[in-house]
């Protein structure tokens, strides 16, 4: 989870700097590719977070059972 987490916060970096002319158009305004990618990274990384979340709550909660 927290592997996927940075490379997805990277991913989201680099896009924001991006200088091959995909992510922002001659005028410097965010293309449709910039818009897709950066929503794409967003839920990817909230969604790693939800299920990292859940299972470590029922780590915890199996835990707590044994004891």
């Amino acid at each position: 989870m927290v592997l996927g987490s940075f490379a997805w916060l990277t991913f989201a970096k680099n896009l924001w700097k991006d200088g091959s002319g995909l992510a922002f158009d001659d005028a410097g305004d965010p293309t449709a590719y910039f818009w897709v990618h950066l929503l794409l990274a967003i839920t990817s990384f909230l969604l790693g977070t939800a299920v990292g979340v859940i299972g470590f709550r029922g780590l915890k909660a199996l835990r707590t059972e044994r004891a």
